[in-house]
Parts: structure tokens; sequence; C-alpha cells
């Protein structure tokens, strides 16, 4: 990385047009994340949360104002450019998990890196990375489906983790699981900032919460 904050928002806002009429997402966000840092985004239900981590991530773009990534501004970059920078520097781990349901616990893992690497890279990668997340080696070749809520979060994190991207994007990450499951997936999370990986996390839950290092509250869109 250049030294350059990984995200910058600048007088950022989101107008999505409905039949009702225009909805605000985002009002005129700024702000910058850091290389290194544990951030926590709290709201009320509505308050434009995963418009902030969906713009982070790049899986949309703003009405106005701009985002740069590492220095990059991203609203000039190409669709391919964008695919890569996802690929290559940006983990994503969600509610659902998002698992392939057809594939292994090791091939859901590895289907980004084959992408970058070959096979038996790949393979090597995906296992490296489930044996860090605490995932019994029995459990590789089961499917999404014969694995617990814990255990599918584990591979989602480690699916999320396999191209060893700089930023890590959370939605809710432990909002299906119970609370001493979810207290091991944090701790997983925690860890993986002490390494230096930089994490955005929504979350509704104040405990989970406290574990980022900074927080940030948002309601109708803006900063509060």
């Amino acid at each position: 990385m250049n030294g350059e904050p990984i995200i910058r928002f600048e007088d950022v806002s989101k107008v999505y047009s409905l039949p009702a009429g225009a909805v605000v997402a985002l009002d005129h966000v700024s702000l910058t994340v850091d290389a290194g840092e544990f951030i926590a985004v709290m709201g009320p239900s509505g308050s434009g949360k995963s418009t902030l981590l969906n713009m982070m991530g790049c899986l949309d773009v703003p009405t106005s104002g701009k985002i740069y990534l590492s220095g990059k501004e991203i609203s000039g970059m190409s669709d391919d450019d964008l695919t890569r920078l996802r690929r290559d520097h940006i983990g994503f781990i969600f509610q659902q998990f998002n698992l392939i349901p057809l594939l292994s616990a090791v091939e859901n893992v590895e289907f980004p890196v084959i992408l970058t690497a070959g096979r038996e890279e790949s393979r090597r990668r995906a296992t490296e990375v489930l044996r860090a997340m605490h995932l019994d080696d029995a459990l590789f070749s089961h499917k999404p489906g014969e694995l617990s809520g814990g255990e599918q979060q584990r591979v989602a994190i480690a699916r999320a983790l396999a191209n060893d991207p700089d930023l890590l994007l959370c939605d809710e990450p432990t909002g299906n699981l119970d609370t001493k499951t979810g207290t091991a997936i944090m701790d997983l999370l925690a860890a993986e900032n002490r390494r230096g990986k930089t994490i955005v996390m929504v979350t509704h839950d104040p405990r989970v919460a406290g574990y980022a290092r900074r927080r940030i509250q948002i309601v109708d869109g803006r900063l509060v």
C-alpha cells in the first residue's frame, strides 16, 4: 500500500429513484479509513449502513461525491478494473454466509484463488486459511448444508481471506449465530485485525461493536 488512507469518502451522496419518490441513502458523507483500523458502523435499520459498506466495496457507485481506494478514485474505473480491485484488495463477509451449496468447504475457499493462482496453489492457500479459522480438517470436504452456522461462517471468513485482501468488509457477521459462536467469530476477526487487516463492520449489536477500535454512527444517511 502507498501510505494513503485505504478508503476516503469526499462529500458522498447516494440517491435511489423509486416509484414512490427519491430515497437518500447517503447524505454528503465524508470519512477516512486508515490502514489497520477496526471500525464498527452502527445505526438504526434503514440508516444507510449497508449502502456505506457497498460503496466501500465498489459494489455501488455514488450519485455525487468521490470515493478513493488507496488514493485511486474509483469513479473513472472500468467494470473490469473494479472487479479486479474487489478480487485482489477487498474481502466480503456477510450475515447469510453466501457459500456455494454444491461446493465443499475447501472448494468454496479456493474458488476466488483459482482466478489468480493455479489449482495446486489455491488448494494449499485454502487449506492454510481454513486451519487458521480453526475448522477441523475432517470438515473440509463437507458441503455448506452439512456444516453448522458457525462452521459456515468460518468457511466464509476463510474465503474472504484467501486472496490476502487489504480490507475486510463485514455485514452483520454474527447476525445468524448464537452468542457463544458469535464471540468465537469476533475473536477470529479481532486476531486478523491485530495481524494488520483493516476491518469495517456493520453491526447493530453493541457487544460486537465493542471489538472495534472506532465506532461510526449513521442516522438518515448522515454521520453523527
